[in-house]
């Protein structure tokens, strides 16, 4: 009686053994196919056969159990792994807002810029439950590869098949290793590895780009302490007694006037200002430059145009402002100009203003609106425009102004949305709240990528219609207007690779023919074969085109 009770247990006990060794397997597997890209989460992911997987379990094979030795290789898989599969979560967020890889040399910040955009977008316990439920999910799969590889060092073999794993391993570790190098491209494998060592590669490229990126940053910090326009004068003299506006529209890029869900209606907004703005009498050029980024991170863009240097990041950023390197705002105070900057995006502190050349500062707090904020943004664009009016231009001074401005109703989450006013109404702003306080929150209309979209389509239309409207309102003392979009918006919004963004310079005839040997396009449409340049390249032309002087 007693061996037949005993039977079923013995059967069933090798039974949920090797259960839990496939569970185990599978966790692995899991984790080393995991995607780094959102193009990439498809089900046929579920299928890719990971090259490291038979490496991990023979080298859990090969070790002795429940020994130091066991445990330390078991920690160091599971912090590689995990360390592995964070830098492939982050890739993934990256992507999403960004369009481009993480880069852990540089990008540790945007955590930091996530959370104030989510907080300001969803509201701040929704945000924390999120951050929280990520959290928990980093522990959970983190005790998950810890029990994982505890199940398959706990077997014990013999020692010839602990020897035989050790080899088939290092076998195992060489092919996922040649198949790396034959993806990245180093050499050619003569057949087609049956796998992919994505894992693998991810932690390569990710080691190979940090070394990069410190070269890089080296590099950046020279060039940033030559400057051709350093010694040379005067600038900026051709303008005359004009003022120069440099007015940046928040995620206007490319897709706005190629993509057919937006370029309908953003076209017809600006073939309907061309054709007023030429008849006050007003001139028109149009072309595209190259952003250093998408998504977000406005201020890399506003740096790299008034530097000339190439700003993808914030450690380039703050390299450029511990630099010499001068501004265009540095070079126009220079030249007799005063300066202001009007940032209504702007509600912390902000001390690095200090070594951008600006006389004036006027964040959200100095700018007087009294009205509800619409969600992230602090301030429609009409009420941006009106003030840097009332407090920079039209200040008694004899000196004419250089201002650079930022216009945030174009940033997500792009609800709502003001309608255009009359100029004359807009006061202290208070006039806006029925606007501020209508429609679906951001957290219903972002279920909703169709409806996304169209608010961005809504959002961009409302900042084109404020600004030419501003440049035809003040045609009778009419600036040199320098209007550009700051970068393309995310990726599921722009639906498109490119990093370009529309450029135009608005202003009297005689100074906007200044600029016809750049090749850009006559009116406010640039033409999709106009001259792209890089962003940084803006200052020394802008400089060289309105410089007696330049080098």
């Amino acid at each position: 009686m007693a061996l037949a009770s005993t039977q079923p247990e013995l059967t069933a006990r090798p039974a949920r053994n090797a259960g839990a060794l496939a569970l185990a397997a599978l966790t692995l597997h899991l984790v080393l196919i995991q995607p780094n890209h959102p193009a990439a989460m498809t089900w046929q992911a579920l299928f890719l056969f990971p090259l490291e997987l038979p490496a991990i379990l023979a080298l859990l094979i090969a070790v002795p159990a429940d020994t130091r030795v066991a445990r330390g290789v078991r920690l160091a898989l599971v912090a590689v792994l995990m360390a592995i599969a964070l830098h492939k979560l982050a890739d993934f967020g990256t992507y999403v807002a960004y369009n481009r890889r993480f880069n852990i040399i540089v990008d540790l910040h945007l955590a930091e810029a996530g959370w104030r955009l989510a907080s300001g977008a969803v509201g701040t316990l929704r945000a924390a439950v999120a951050v929280a439920a990520l959290l928990a999910m980093i522990l959970l799969a983190t005790a998950a590869l810890w029990w994982s590889t505890g199940r398959w060092a706990a077997l014990t073999p013999s020692r010839r098949v602990r020897a035989g794993a050790a080899v088939f391993g290092l076998t195992a570790t060489l092919f996922a290793a040649a198949e790396v190098g034959h993806v990245a491209r180093h050499w050619r494998l003569p057949f087609d590895p049956p796998g992919t060592a994505f894992t693998a590669r991810v932690a390569w490229e990710r080691v190979t780009r940090a070394v990069d990126t410190l070269a890089e940053l080296r590099d950046f910090a020279a060039a940033a302490r030559r400057d051709p326009f350093a010694d040379a004068g005067p600038l900026l003299d051709r303008v005359g007694d004009r003022d120069i506006l440099l007015l940046f529209i928040e995620s206007y890029g490319r897709s706005s006037l190629e993509n057919p869900l937006y370029a309908p209606t953003h076209r017809q907004t600006l073939a309907t200002a061309e054709r007023e703005l030429r008849e006050a009498g007003l001139a028109m050029r149009s072309g595209w430059l190259t952003a250093p980024m998408s998504g977000g991170q406005s201020w890399l863009a506003h740096a790299t145009v008034g530097s000339g240097l190439w700003i993808s990041d914030q450690t380039r950023y703050r390299a450029m402002l511990a630099s010499p390197r001068r501004t265009l705002a540095h070079v126009a105070a220079e030249s007799g100009y005063r300066t202001a900057v009007v940032m209504p995006a702007i509600t912390l502190d902000w001390p690095e203003v200090e070594r951008m050349g600006f006389e004036t500062v006027l964040p959200a707090t100095e700018l007087g609106y009294l009205g509800q904020p619409f969600n992230w943004v602090t301030m429609p664009d009409q009420y941006t425009l009106t003030m840097l009016d009332r407090l920079v231009r039209n200040v008694p001074d004899p000196r004419p102004v250089f201002a650079q401005a930022a216009l945030i109703s174009s940033h997500a989450p792009w609800v709502p949305i003001p309608p255009m006013i009359p100029w004359d109404d807009v006061g202290d702003g208070r006039i806006f709240d029925a606007w501020a306080t209508s429609g679906d929150p951001p957290a219903v209309v972002w279920r909703d990528r169709d409806r996304v979209r169209d608010q961005y389509r809504q959002a961009i239309d409302y900042s084109l219609q404020a600004v030419t409207s501003y440049a035809l309102r003040q045609a009778d003392r009419a600036a040199l207007m320098v209007v550009l979009g700051d970068h393309q918006p995310a990726g599921f919004v722009a639906q498109s690779d490119s990093l370009d963004v529309p450029i135009h310079v608005i202003g009297p005839p005689d100074l906007v023919e200044r600029v016809d040997d750049w090749g850009w396009t006559p009116g406010l449409i640039p033409a999709a074969d106009a001259p792209v340049w890089r962003m940084d390249a803006f200052r020394d032309r802008f400089l060289a085109a309105f410089s007696s002087a330049a080098p």
